[in-house]
């Protein structure tokens, strides 16, 4: 008797273990779950560089422009660059030089190209809405598993408060001599087992709230609890108002993955012409400026007094000495930077066409190659649209068949009520034996296990037909 007592009160004491802690909604933790999980930042990443690369391609079209500078230090037998003639010397040289250029016509493969980034961003921003609705779905499912078994924690403890008050009265009359000690020998151990099962639905709680930490991305170690609002509280629309022809025509247009096709298939055509544009000849324009400077001394010479040779030059009749003139080196002479950079500066400006005629077939490769991906991304539409719409009629007749299913449970409970009332009143009575009478109460928290599977299973296929209407989950 007292290790029934000690086991019953462990039972009960599990069920109330949990510390004191804020409870979330589901509205919360479809929040939480958003801001936080991961896939979510991941497909944000992914986004981003979608982002940088079309920024990218809009800068593409504006001219470019290079300054460059250079300097160094000549030594040993180089080329004078005053005099361009090779001798020994040492001197420093720099150069800058700007230079530009743009493209003038390409067949709008720019154009294309950046219209092509353009819907890829788009895309890009569309997958993290349908991750977030996924994560959302997954809470939302998440969420009703741990109602589910909240709820069978409630059925378990009524159940063991039952059998325990059973017990007792059977216990009573036992020892009076009404009835025989196997009664109360049976309705022990079905207390022990209603017991064990109160702590298994305890146990499988947990665990459901780990599951839970792990979609919002919170850590283990957490107090972490859901609010168990009644099942009657969470919003759903009729079921004649969730015809499903309706519901695909509103999901083909609302939900992020059927966008993320379009833009995808979009932004392949725009590649295909980009492609096109890279096989045709371009016309570019350049233009440059550039100067130099060396740091070289420069011999300074002046005439010195002319040198009488041995040629003679006759003028009529008379003779003449040829003279030479002589240059005398009076000293060296470093011209300066501005007024070299000045005497070196030259521009240059002009127009070049390029024509594509072989480069190892990577122009050619790469339009087929886009040709393909256009292709793969219209079967890839024309057969998510197949299964979109599967899907949402599956749905529908799941949720149809989930509806009538609640309703024959909800008879089933009622009828197996009645059957346990009445199975009481025998036994009180003495016209029933105790297995039958555990049986039958078994029989009842079986009918009322199914009926509670039942209303959840109803409600989240009547969630998942809101979802594929891409209007979001009602919270």
């Amino acid at each position: 008797m007292k290790a029934r007592i000690i086991f019953i009160l462990f039972a009960f004491c599990f069920s109330i273990s949990i510390k004191a802690q804020e409870k979330w909604d589901l509205r919360k933790c479809v929040s939480y779950a958003i801001d936080n999980n991961i896939s979510v930042k991941q497909t944000d990443l992914q986004a981003r560089f979608s982002k940088l690369n079309y920024e990218q391609s809009k800068l593409s079209v504006f001219p470019s422009l290079n300054l460059s500078g250079s300097a160094g230090y000549r030594f040993g037998r180089s080329e004078n660059p005053t005099t361009g003639v090779l001798e020994d010397n040492n001197f420093l040289s720099s150069g800058f030089s700007l230079q530009t250029g743009t493209t003038l016509f390409g067949w709008f493969s720019k154009k294309n190209q950046i219209e092509s980034d353009r819907l890829t961003v788009e895309a890009d921003q569309a997958q993290i809405k349908k991750v977030q609705d996924d994560i959302a779905l997954n809470v939302a499912v998440a969420y009703l598993q741990i109602l589910l078994s909240k709820e069978q924690i409630n059925l378990s403890k009524i159940q063991l408060q039952s059998t325990n008050e059973q017990f007792i009265n059977t216990r009573k009359r036992v020892d009076v001599g009404l009835l025989p000690e196997l009664n109360a020998v049976e309705l022990e151990a079905q207390l022990y087992r209603d017991s064990a099962n109160l702590i298994a639905a305890e146990t499988g709680v947990q665990q459901l709230l780990l599951q839970m930490k792990a979609i919002l991305n919170l850590d283990a170690s957490v107090a972490f609890d859901v609010e168990t609002p009644p099942l009657e509280r969470i919003p759903i629309d009729n079921l004649g108002e969730l015809q499903p022809e309706a519901i695909f025509s509103l999901a083909v247009i609302n939900l992020p993955q059927q966008k993320i096709i379009d833009l995808r298939l979009q932004a392949a055509k725009k590649e295909v012409v980009a492609a096109k544009g890279m096989l045709y000849p371009s016309i570019q324009a350049f233009g440059g400026l550039g100067s130099n400077y060396v740091n070289i001394k420069i011999p300074q010479y002046e005439i010195g007094t002319p040198k009488i040779t041995s040629a003679f030059v006759t003028v009529g009749s008379t003779s003449y000495n040829v003279m030479s003139p002589s240059f005398v080196q009076v000293g060296e002479k470093t011209i300066p930077l501005g007024e070299q950079l000045k005497k070196n500066f030259g521009q240059n400006i002009g127009i070049s066409i390029g024509i594509p005629l072989f480069n190892s077939g990577s122009a050619q490769t790469r339009l087929k190659q886009t040709q393909l991906t256009v292709k793969q991304w219209e079967l890839n539409k024309e057969q998510d649209n197949h299964k979109l719409k599967q899907d949402v009629y599956k749905a529908y007749h799941d949720a149809l068949s989930a509806v009538q299913k609640y309703n024959a449970d909800g008879k089933s409970v009622s009828t197996a009520k009645k059957s346990f009332e009445f199975a009481q009143k025998r036994y009180d009575q003495n016209l029933l034996s105790t297995f039958d009478l555990i049986n039958s109460q078994n029989n009842y928290l079986r009918s009322k296990i199914q009926a509670l599977y039942s209303q959840f299973d109803y409600v989240f296929k009547m969630k998942l037909l809101e979802f594929y209407k891409g209007q979001g989950i009602k919270l």
